[in-house]
């Protein structure tokens, strides 16, 4: 004989479709979030320090792709069958231009014709400056080495505000000559801005779904980088007049922007090692010029820096320009930048 039902049980067994209404409901709205992740664009970005800025800026919509990831060069740098895959998906690509990612110009040409791409050494607002040539530097084009006056470089304030507005999608053809100029231009956290203000917009013409968001990580990024810029202001005060020599000239808008002294690079591009007339020339120009310390690079050869401090007071440090050492994700610019700088304190502190 069945047992009827008691009023408790009764109301229980009466909400029990109720109750199950939301649990039916968890896989559903797990598989629409699924969705909308598989609904952000496919981005691609080229170096480090550029994928940490598009990184910070894409927060909340997706990931973007890095081609240039662990210890590897821009300068060396061979594109992998992944990478071609990468840029033939993408819907936005991002790089500094040709002057640095030489390796990348053909393949987007081939690879990239249906993706928005921004060279962002394009990016308004920002300071240039031009290949240091002679004194204590290598010559850039080649030529016979000589002495001059001096490689210094224009001082005035490279304070600056990219006006997000002016940014814009760029095609595979660029109009001005990028050998003219020192393309290693993230080392300023002002030029960050300007390029993180073209990255908003191209990111918001490529996706208006997700302007918002966009715009919202873009005014926070900013903020950040400001008071980044005030922290390495008084990380370098103590050590910024005295003279150190770097592996390869990459370095002069993070001097010029916070008033350090590098005396001189061993080579100004790291594709062509220099010769041994070369690294004699810059141990002699260690002991001339004073040179506190000597800056090596994790991705190159070591030795050349020992041999030219060998004999000298100068010490040595290493220097890390493109994040070869780093995590690649949203912080690590940040990283990058204070990395330099402690780098430089506690080397040039303790010569």
């Amino acid at each position: 004989m069945k047992r009827a039902l008691g009023p408790a049980l009764k109301i229980l067994a009466l909400r029990m479709p109720a109750l199950a209404i939301p649990v039916l409901a968890i896989p559903t709205l797990l598989f629409s979030g699924t969705m909308r992740a598989a609904d952000a664009p496919v981005v691609v970005t080229s170096i480090k320090p550029i994928h940490s800025l598009v990184s910070a800026i894409m927060q909340g919509v997706g990931e973007p792709e890095l081609i240039v990831d662990g210890a590897a060069s821009p300068h060396t740098y061979n594109l992998k069958p992944s990478n071609a895959r990468a840029l033939q998906d993408a819907k936005v690509i991002f790089w500094v231009g040709p002057g640095l990612e030489a390796f990348l110009e053909k393949p987007l040409q081939a690879l990239g014709r249906d993706a928005s791409i921004a060279a962002l050494d394009d990016a308004p607002g920002l300071v240039k400056l031009p290949f240091r040539e002679g004194g204590a530097f290598e010559p850039h084009d080649d030529a016979p080495e000589h002495e001059s006056a001096s490689g210094q470089h224009d001082e005035a304030d490279a304070a600056h505000d990219a006006d997000p507005g002016h940014a814009s999608d760029h095609d595979h053809d660029h109009d001005h000559d990028h050998d003219t100029f020192d393309t290693h231009l993230w080392l300023d956290p002002m030029n960050a801005k300007a390029m993180a203000a073209m990255i908003t917009t191209t990111l918001v013409a490529a996706d208006p779904a997700n302007a918002l968001t966009y715009q919202g990580n873009a005014k926070a990024l900013d903020d950040r980088l400001d008071a980044l810029d005030t922290e390495i202001k008084g990380m370098v005060a103590p050590v910024k007049d005295k003279p150190f020599i770097v592996f390869h000239d990459a370095y002069q808008y993070f001097e010029h922007r916070y008033g350090i002294r590098v005396a001189g690079s061993i080579t100004v591009s790291p594709e062509t090692i220099p010769g041994a007339e070369r690294v004699s020339e810059i141990h002699r120009k260690v002991g001339e010029l004073g040179a506190t310390c000597v800056f090596a690079e994790p991705q190159f050869e070591p030795r050349l820096v020992n041999v030219v401090i060998e004999g000298t007071r100068a010490k040595s440090g290493v220097l890390d320009p493109e994040a070869a050492t780093l995590k690649a994700g949203p912080d690590l610019y940040f990283n990058l930048m204070r990395g330099i700088a402690n780098s430089m304190k506690d080397c040039l502190s303790s010569a």
